[in-house]
């Protein structure tokens, strides 16, 4: 009797429900948890113009929403916004081409806002134009391990004062950016982070690291093509004074690498704006830019040397000197460049302008090497009373090799100056000022 009696359990002999097939189960359950847990579908939000299908109909209110760490979808189409980011997330436009932040008469595209979220660190921009802002297009302070990868930066800056070189309404906090409202993209107190195969082209200048609120160190800039910046460098690197009411010295921008980056035909319309890559103090005084690595980058015809050192304090002016000590500059491709102006001169269109200005900052520890430099008047102008090394190069410009304008001694060995026969022969390069040593030299160019 016992054997036969009917199971009084509502799943039935085997612990199945008559009526309830083990996928209908497991669906039942999803549909519990959906309905019980409704944030459980926010977790990583979606965006499109208009909101439909249950996303977001702009970035700004699904940045609000979401939790840390989600991926944020976004669909094409234009968005009229300047999108503030104070949490680890994922930013993700469907293709940069299609997905557009228009930014016309608001501060920025994208802010990544480490200064008023303190810790600030984890977060992706991918897939995007970001477009006429009246400042940067992206600007991000004082995060850690940010990702911008793949997006077009095009004609930012619009707030620029060109006649008076000011930005009106410009936030304090960055204090040496009234000359061209901070570039495509600005990162300053940014450390271990990733600027990756953008199109920064149109704005007043191209990419810059500044310490303003806070050091700016080992961070990677590869990859992109920086062009067409008519009012500054393409690729800069600046110590400035320190923000709004602070007394702190220079904080620093250092460790940074710069590699395999295309910098062409910046800076062009006001003469001495731009270089290729920039390495300048502020001339303020104790300027920190030091032991970054320039590396592997294509050059071209920018409004000033391809890259250029500036330093414009030091004892001749009875400040501290700057230091600019220890920065690398291998295997770049530079050509067709201009000449330096103001106090850091060259008698002509540069390659590599090492230039202490009318300071006398001694600028040590510089390399360069391995570097293919034509289409100059200068390859290589150095001014500073330290002595420089510069080993394996191909200087293949129309008539100066090294130009020492200082007082340091330069060592220019095994270098190739455009022919068999060395500095000076016919169609060569040659060596001008004193104190520069060139024997032995190569006769053949380095591959």
């Amino acid at each position: 009797m016992i054997a036969n009696m009917p199971s009084k359990s509502p799943w039935g002999p085997l612990g199945k429900h008559p009526a309830l097939s083990p996928l209908s189960f497991f669906a039942s359950v999803l549909l519990i948890i959906l309905l019980c847990e409704p944030a459980f579908a926010f977790k990583s939000p979606c965006v499109n113009p208009g909101g439909k299908a249950g996303c977001f109909s702009t970035i700004a209110s699904a940045v609000a929403a979401a939790s840390p760490g989600s991926i944020i979808k976004v669909a094409a189409g234009i968005y009229k916004e300047d999108v503030v980011i104070g949490k680890p997330l994922s930013l993700i436009g469907a293709d940069s081409s299609d997905v557009i932040i228009d930014a016309t008469g608001l501060s920025n595209g994208i802010y990544v806002d480490g200064l008023d979220n303190p810790g600030l660190r984890n977060v992706v921009v991918s897939g995007f134009t970001i477009e006429n802002a009246n400042y940067e297009g992206v600007l991000i302070t004082n995060a850690t391990n940010i990702t911008i990868k793949g997006n077009r930066v095009l004609d930012n800056d619009t707030g620029l004062n060109i006649d008076e070189d000011t930005c009106p309404g410009q936030p304090p906090f960055e204090s040496g950016e009234d000359f061209d409202c901070g570039e495509g993209v600005h990162l300053l107190g940014v450390n271990y982070s990733t600027l990756a195969n953008n199109i920064i082209e149109g704005n007043s200048g191209g990419i810059l690291l500044s310490d303003d609120t806070g050091e700016t160190h080992d961070n990677l800039i590869t990859g992109n093509l920086v062009k067409g910046n008519p009012y500054d460098c393409g690729i800069t690197l600046a110590s400035h004074a320190p923000g709004l009411n602070s007394s702190a010295p220079h904080l620093g921008v250092v460790r940074n690498t710069v590699v395999d980056n295309q910098s062409i035909h910046n800076g062009y319309l006001v003469p001495g704006a731009g270089a290729g890559v920039g390495i300048f103090a502020d001339g303020s005084g104790i300027g920190l830019v030091h032991g970054n690595l320039v590396i592997h980058n294509e050059l071209l015809n920018n409004g000033i040397p391809g890259v250029a050192f500036h330093s414009h304090v030091g004892p001749n002016f009875g400040l501290p000197a700057d230091d600019l000590n220890n920065n690398v500059i291998v295997g770049n491709h530079i050509s067709g460049n201009g000449a330096d102006v103001g106090d850091t001169p060259t008698p002509g269109p540069t390659g590599i302008n090492l230039n202490s200005g009318g300071g006398g900052t001694t600028i040590t520890g510089t390399v360069i090497w391995g570097n293919v430099i034509e289409n100059e008047a200068v390859d290589v102008a150095i001014n500073t009373p330290a002595d420089v090394d510069l080993h394996f190069n191909n200087l293949l410009g129309d008539e100066v090799g090294v130009d020492n304008l200082g007082s340091g001694v330069i060592s220019a060995t095994n270098n190739y100056w455009g022919c068999f026969a060395g500095p000076g022969s016919q169609k060569c390069s040659s060596v001008s000022g004193t104190g520069v040593t060139f024997v032995p030299f190569l006769r053949l160019p380095l591959p």
